[in-house]
């Protein structure tokens, strides 16, 4: 029986490593160029006589062309945290950079660029108008507008305004915050004596095909609100998806909707007005390199009475998925289930409150390392009592090795004698040798839960610790196969198992005394099996964030203190299991 409890160890821990190398994502590239679509690539058009139902991104439909306009025709971008421009034709928020991000810790690194106008490598824009029935004549992507001032700041508003010269007069009135939501108020004055239907419409546009990093444990592509409950489809989705549907990955109608993409840490997102009832669609465009385009569409008619006026007020957000201020916006707006533009997964009743303890550690210490060190000794305080139930169990089979020994020898030809003589001796001195399962099985969510929030947390990117850690969401920077960086060489190139840092290599050491502190297994092949263990768990979190193995390190290095301790105390207060 205690064979069999052991192999059920030894499974468990074999699942372990499968999870992380499997599950889990080994390593974190760095931001890859991403393919780029044909320059030529149709946008959907808007514009009059467009019937509702196929009014954005139906395909087939064409962009305008270029104008000479276009080169001068923008409103300056400059808010506290954006800074880009808005394209005048066609009313195209298509340049936007993130002024308190970079793409690398190094001071002269680009800014975080997220929408980009034509002709750059990945063009993506946000666009808002408006869609009729009847041959009314409505904006489009060749629209030229007029701008009330020359530049958009946090406390100064442009207005665009257009004459259709038909009695209709179109306005979008931009606006921002001292972060990165967008308030887009449309206006339509009807001059006429008769009353118009119209729609409006927002779309989120990304003209090529994004390269992803292909975690399991993360999301890009798609998100959004939408009838009730969260939408997430992938790129690669949203293509099989549209091929068998025309095109359409995702379509569903409600009010407080809002929808976009989302990359790791980044969110380009239009909001609709919380009481206005949507259609939201998710849509793929197959010619050239591919694109893709959410859209939400008013799902009635807003009427403008003759000599009246009609406005339609929506939102736009563009910047870094801070927690907080998601989850401010959600309460201050009424954005419902914003807060899930940040990928919890199926564990967020762990996530979450494990994000909520880290940063309020952060607010007490000034640094993520050491919230994540005070935050491991407070998992280890809360798991004590189970802990230490477990290791005065293993430190007991550890005393009692002669003993067994002595009943393997004597019974060596008789396996059912020496299993009934063995559970006899657990029964005597009250030991479950699976119990040491225990800490391992329960640090398993633990150890899942806190990848997620260092991973994809945004609080943690490009955040150091002390000495040579410059970000805890990255895989820790030196190499003992370069020497640490003294011989001017990338083992990587190689083979990505060549990269085992300095703090890997403490935590493999830590592993390694803790497992010295463990009763070795009576069977050789197990024992030389277990041996191997910290070697291989050191190179597999050699790939991991910093922030984790940091952790792990920590948690080991209290376990042996604990360890220690428990056997020390069982073995002064069991002399005779010593001397047996």
């Amino acid at each position: 029986m205690d064979q069999k409890r052991l192999f059920i160890a030894i499974a468990i821990s074999v699942a372990i490593i499968a999870i992380f190398q499997f599950v889990l994502p080994p390593k974190h590239p760095k931001p890859l160029p991403v393919e780029t679509a044909q320059e030529a690539q149709p946008t959907p058009t808007v514009g009059a006589g467009t019937k509702p139902g196929t009014a954005l991104g139906a395909p087939g439909d064409a962009d305008a062309a270029e104008t000479p306009a276009h080169a001068s025709a923008r409103v300056k971008i400059d808010a506290p945290r954006v800074a880009g421009s808005l394209d005048l034709l066609g009313a195209r928020l298509d340049d936007v950079e993130l002024t308190n991000y970079r793409e690398t810790i190094d001071r002269d690194s680009p800014l975080v660029r997220l929408l980009e106008p034509r002709p750059s490598p990945f063009p993506s824009f946000i666009q808002f108008g408006w869609t009729a029935d009847g041959g009314v004549k409505v904006p489009d992507n060749a629209t030229l507008w007029t701008a009330s001032a020359e530049t958009l700041t946090q406390t100064k508003p442009v207005t665009l305004t257009w004459d259709n010269g038909a009695g209709l007069t179109f306005g979008i009135t931009l606006s921002i915050d001292d972060n990165y939501m967008f308030t887009v108020t449309q206006q339509v004055k009807n001059a006429t004596d008769a009353a118009v239907s119209l729609k409006p419409w927002a779309r989120v546009r990304r003209d090529y095909t994004p390269t992803t990093g292909g975690y399991s444990v993360l999301h890009e592509g798609f998100v959004g609100w939408s009838d009730a409950s969260m939408h997430d489809v992938t790129y690669s989705s949203a293509k099989s998806d549209g091929e068998k549907h025309d095109g359409i990955a995702y379509t569903g109608t409600g009010p407080g909707s809002w929808a976009g993409f989302t990359d790791k840490y980044w969110l380009s997102a239009v909001i609709a007005g919380t009481q206005d009832e949507v259609t939201t669609t998710y849509r793929s465009f197959p010619d050239g390199k591919g694109a893709f385009q959410v859209d939400l569409l008013a799902a009635h008619n807003l009427d403008v009475a003759p000599h009246g006026e009609a406005t339609s007020v929506d939102n736009a957000f563009v910047g870094a998925k801070d927690v907080k201020l998601l989850e401010s916006y959600e309460a201050r707006d009424g954005i419902s289930h914003f807060y899930k533009a940040i990928d919890w997964g199926w564990f967020e009743f762990i996530t979450r409150p494990f994000y909520k303890v880290l940063d309020w550690l952060y607010q007490l210490t000034g640094n993520f390392g050491w919230s994540i060190v005070i935050f491991t000794l407070m998992i280890k305080l809360l798991f004590f009592p189970l802990a230490n139930y477990s290791y005065r169990s293993m430190s007991k089979m550890k005393l009692l090795g002669p003993k067994l020994q002595a009943v393997r020898e004597q019974y060596k030809d008789d396996p059912s004698k020496i299993q009934s003589q063995t559970m006899a001796i657990y029964k005597a001195e009250k030991i479950n040798p699976a119990s040491g399962c225990l800490p391992m099985v329960v640090q398993i969510p633990v150890f899942f839960s806190l990848y997620k929030v260092i991973f994809i947390n945004i609080d943690m990117r490009q955040a150091s610790f002390y000495p040579w850690i410059r970000d805890l969401s990255s895989v820790d920077p030196t190499n003992i196969f370069n020497l640490f960086g003294l011989i001017p060489f990338d083992p990587t190139v190689i083979s990505p198992f060549l990269h085992l840092g300095l703090w890997p290599l403490i935590m493999g050491a830590t592993m390694f005394a803790q497992q010295k502190l463990n009763p070795p297994p009576p069977d050789p092949v197990q024992a030389r099996l277990f041996q191997f263990m910290p070697l291989i768990f050191m190179f597999m979190l050699a790939r991991f964030p910093a922030g984790m193995v940091i952790y792990w390190t920590t948690n080991n290095l209290l376990t042996i203190a604990q360890q220690w301790l428990i056997m020390r105390r069982t073995k002064l207060s069991k002399p005779g299991l010593a001397r047996t």
